[in-house]
Parts: structure tokens; C-alpha cells; sequence
């Protein structure tokens, strides 16, 4: 008897032979996540029977697996650009090269390895390990500053550490957010000026942006709410710098009519 297939029949969810897995570990400020396929030894000869030795093994099942870094990285000792990479590894017996290819449809994408896309060979260290059913990536030894990137599977644990650039990075965000704070500062000044008319808070404001960076902009808004105070002389002051600064920022200034107005409108008052 032939059985008719059925939308039931269609939908029966069944366990995959290799499920799909990530992990993911943030190290300092760069998060690094790993997608794979992860068979089962079920009882055959992994290395150097079904995981052939000295031929390029797509490290995982059904694809390539495909690790991501968030930021640059140093990885096994070579610089790697942030981004997503396919990863492949060429077990021996003497050892295992773990390679970063930016073809990412390798082998389940009907794509072929090409050496000419790799983007860095490094080669692993590779040790024995209590028996694990699941072919397994996990990140062990972790600081802010590096980890390693361990395979397991069968009784064999291949690695590679990986350090990024913490410091480096925090003092950039560190910069950026400063930089941008002036910012800030300023919008508070104005909403302020605007909403409330507290024109003492709104320059206590504006004092603190200028303090952290000259700009046409807070130049402006400090002008601007010194005139609403009455200080014209003062006010005319900041406009003028404003003045000054705006025209080094091209098309930026875009409060150029209302600032060269001002200029006019304030001159010979106190």
C-alpha cells in the first residue's frame, strides 16, 4: 500500500542529524559569535576516517560554519578585519591550519574552496579531551582583553586565541562621547532658554558645551540667550565668533542669515 502524502505528513518535525547551533562571547567590547551544524560521532572513526586527515574539512556539518567578529581582531596571531568569515580547517596528523575565507556559501552554498579567498591560515593547538558526543564551540579562558576559540569533538580539542583591542576601543568611545557631549549640552541650553526662559540655567549650560568644544552652534545659542538677557555687548561678542567659526564649516552653517543679522541688529548696543 502506498501512503499518500498529507499536510500532516509534510509538517512531521523530526530530530535534525546535525543540529544548528551559535554561541556568542562578548570579550571586553568586541562580541564574536560562532554558527555551525554539530554532528554526532555515533560510533565512527572521526579523524582520519570520517573527517578525512590533509584535506579541507568544512568544520561542522551541512555548510560552512561561519564565526563573526564585532569588531577587529588579532586571531591566532594574524590581524582580521571585523565581519563575517567562513571557517575551514585542514586537520593532520601533525597538526590542524584553521582558516578565515570570506566566501561565506562554501559547500552547502554549492561553493567551492578557493584558497584565494582566504583571509589569514594560522595554525592551532590541538590536545586531548574527556570524550564528547556533539562536535561543540565554546570559548574558554576569557578576559577583556582575549579568549580562545575552542573546537571539541570526539576526544580532541583544537584552539585558537583571539585578543582584541579593549583599551583602544574604550578610549575611543570614551573620545566620542565627550566630543559629542558638547553637543548635548548645547540642545540643553536652548530647550531650556526656550521652554522655561531660565536664562542663568540655560547658560550654565551653554558654558559647560563651550568648555568641552568651541562651535559656531553654542556659540550662537549662548549670543542668542545673552541677547535675550540684555547683554547685547556681550552677545555680539559670541555672535562673532560664531561668525568667524561658521564660515570655516561650508554648507553647516546653517544659521548664517540669523546669525549676520544679529551681528547688524546688535551693533552700538549695550
Amino acid at each position: 500500500m502506498t501512503l499518500a502524502a498529507s499536510p500532516a505528513l509534510a509538517q512531521l518535525a523530526l530530530p535534525p542529524a546535525s543540529p544548528s547551533s551559535k554561541v556568542t562571547q562578548v570579550v571586553g567590547l568586541t562580541e564574536i559569535s560562532v554558527d555551525y551544524a554539530s554532528p554526532a560521532v555515533k560510533g565512527r572513526k572521526i579523524w582520519g576516517g570520517l573527517v578525512p586527515w590533509d584535506q579541507v574539512w568544512r568544520t561542522g556539518a551541512n555548510a560552512a560554519t561561519k564565526i563573526t567578529f564585532g569588531n577587529d581582531v588579532t586571531f591566532g596571531g594574524k590581524p582580521v578585519p571585523a565581519g563575517t568569515y567562513a571557517v575551514v580547517t585542514i586537520p593532520t596528523e601533525k597538526g590542524w591550519t584553521v582558516v578565515l575565507n570570506k566566501e561565506l556559501g562554501l559547500f552547502g552554498g554549492g561553493k567551492s574552496y578557493d584558497a584565494k579567498d582566504d583571509v589569514v591560515r594560522v595554525s592551532a593547538t590541538v590536545s586531548e579531551i574527556p570524550a564528547r558526543e556533539r562536535l561543540t564551540f565554546l570559548f574558554s579562558n576569557t578576559t577583556d582583553d582575549q579568549t580562545s576559540l575552542d573546537l571539541e569533538w570526539e576526544k580532541l580539542r583544537v584552539s585558537v586565541p583571539v585578543q582584541v583591542k579593549t583599551a583602544e576601543l574604550a578610549q575611543q568611545n570614551i573620545k566620542a562621547a565627550v566630543e559629542n557631549s558638547w553637543r548635548s549640552l548645547a540642545n540643553a541650553g536652548r530647550y531650556v532658554a526656550d521652554s522655561s526662559k531660565d536664562y542663568p540655567t540655560a547658560l550654565k549650560y551653554l558654558d559647560n558645551s563651550l568648555a568641552i568644544q568651541s562651535h559656531w552652534y553654542n556659540n550662537w545659542l549662548k549670543a542668542d540667550v545673552l541677547a535675550r538677557s540684555g547683554k547685547y555687548a556681550e552677545a555680539r561678542k559670541f555672535a562673532q565668533t560664531s561668525w568667524d567659526l561658521g564660515q570655516k564649516d561650508g554648507g553647516n552653517f546653517f544659521f548664517k542669515d540669523t546669525v549676520a543679522k544679529a551681528l547688524a541688529d546688535w551693533k552700538g548696543k549695550k
